[in-house]
């Protein structure tokens, strides 16, 4: 235990955010650099060593959180490393993207502030980044085996390195033009540096891994393609079909979906661009929908110099403390202020577009909205309670129905789909058709970063086993698995 009295002695500390007026100068991350250094060692004291430690629990990559608090509160970073890295590939991404499920199961947080998890594990990586602790694993020696990896989110790069590191020979398509999938284009930069990516990349590069952007599997090189030339394909693609919203006036320009909008954000951060072609500059803007993706598109609207930026949420504003219905250990659904709130902007809760109205050359300028109560199992107006907000620039963040590689790949393949139109597999990750697994959102439908991450581990655990006769590489998780999330 790191220090048996650290729970009782040591208030919970965060990371420093950097001024918000500041920050919206740039496109860094909002956080001060190695700001956790001074403090970290006395949070990491603060976890209790539970005799069930329940934050394993909450996160499906069965991160052995307690062990590495305690190495890095004895400032043993060459050990916390190994530690963070045997149940995760790239704590890089999940320190600074999840939203630590593991928080909500600590028993610290029954009753005070849980053990700041996340900010512990982003610090162990970056230390070791900084001290070259982070190098190449190459394998020992190759299979013989050929594996294709159809996707380049952190599922399909998790399951991708696992595989090279058994020995086999893997390939990574993508269809964008760089390695990432919505790490690279749906994360803005000042949530996630893309440099983070970049250094992972040239890692499993040595490590042997091939990478092959700019394919669409399905156009470009067809299953059958892939069946021929590969003795095993993994199914990665992510969950990309977006939810729309059929109202009148949907047509009109300046309405996009979230991720028609974020990615060009981020490739002006590449230097494809200099500036997007969807700009909120100067704009009344609107984001429809209250989560994570809505959250990253208030941010990056603050920092194109939006006019004003209103986001909408159908669902009432939930409590701030955690509700009856939704006791520890799950994962509760809270009140919660990200850096791009703090930056600015409108929340509007219990309200539903009606309409959209534009000008004569059809661009939109106004959102007819109405407030909504829910009642019978859905929502229903409130009468009287219509308003009108001006709306240049409208971007959808209503989530995502299912991948579509269905539209292509799931045909060619011959693999068959579940009855929410995501790609079915038995408990081994396997789909109908032998040979062909499926992980992360495409088999699971729209999750979070630590469930992409732990499946892709768990599949090529499965690969492996279909390809060698046994593996060695863990699997963290089955299919079934749900998380501790109401």
């Amino acid at each position: 235990m790191a220090d048996p009295k650290g729970f009782l002695t040591t208030p919970k500390q965060l990371a420093e955010r950097r001024p918000v007026d500041v920050r919206l100068r740039d496109w860094n991350e909002v956080y001060v650099e190695r700001s956790l250094l001074p403090i970290i060692g006395k949070q990491a004291g603060r976890c209790m060593d539970c005799g069930i430690p329940f934050c394993h629990n909450g996160c499906p990559l069965g991160n052995l959180i307690p062990e590495w608090n305690d190495l890095a509160y004895r400032d043993d970073w060459t050990g916390a490393i190994e530690r963070l890295h045997a149940t995760n590939n790239f704590p890089e991404f999940t320190g600074r993207l999840c939203p630590a499920p593991c928080e909500s199961a600590c028993v610290l947080g029954i009753n005070q502030d849980a053990v700041t998890i996340k900010n512990v594990e982003v610090t162990i990586i970056d230390k070791a980044w900084d001290r070259g602790g982070v190098t190449p694993q190459v394998p020992e020696r190759l299979s013989g085996k050929t594996v294709a990896v159809v996707g380049s989110g952190p599922s399909g790069l998790a399951a991708a390195q696992q595989l090279t590191r058994a020995g086999h020979t893997v390939v990574v398509y993508e269809r964008a033009d760089r390695i990432g999938g919505l790490l690279r284009y749906g994360i803005p930069e000042f949530k996630m540096e893309k440099r983070h990516i970049n250094r992972r990349i040239e890692q499993m590069r040595a490590e042997g891994t091939r990478f092959r952007t700019g394919v669409e599997v399905g156009v470009d090189l067809t299953g059958q393609d892939l069946r021929s030339r590969f003795d095993a394909v993994v199914i990665a693609a992510g969950a990309t079909t977006a939810r729309d919203l059929p109202v009148p006036g949907r047509e009109l320009n300046g309405i996009h979906q979230a991720m028609e909008y974020l990615p060009l954000a981020n490739k002006v951060q590449e230097g494809d661009y200099v500036d997007s072609p969807i700009s909120a500059r100067g704009k009344h803007v609107v984001v429809i929908g209250g989560g994570d993706t809505g959250a990253d598109c208030v941010g990056t609207a603050h920092r194109q110099g939006a006019a004003s930026v209103t986001q909408l949420e159908i669902m009432p504003r939930p409590s701030e403390a955690r509700p009856a219905g939704q006791p520890w250990p799950t994962m509760p659904m809270t009140y919660k202020v990200t850096s791009a709130h703090e930056e600015g902007g409108e929340r509007v809760y219990s309200v539903s577009t009606t309409h959209f109205a534009g000008d004569e050359d059809g661009n939109v300028q106004e959102l007819h909205l109405v407030e909504v109560a829910f009642k019978d199992g859905k929502f229903e107006p409130v009468p009287g309670s219509e308003r009108v907000i001006p709306a240049q620039l409208v971007t959808l963040a209503m989530g995502f129905t299912g991948t579509d590689v269905k539209n292509g790949l799931v045909e060619q393949l011959g693999v068959e789909l579940d009855p929410r139109g995501n790609v079915a597999r038995d408990g081994k990750f396997g789909t109908n058709v032998p040979g062909v697994y499926v992980c992360g959102d495409a088999g699971r439908g729209q999750s979070l970063i630590v469930w992409a991450i732990a499946e892709g581990r768990s599949a090529a655990a499965a690969v492996d086993t279909y390809l060698s006769g046994k593996t060695p590489l863990p699997a963290p998780i089955k299919p079934t698995d749900r998380p501790l999330v109401v």
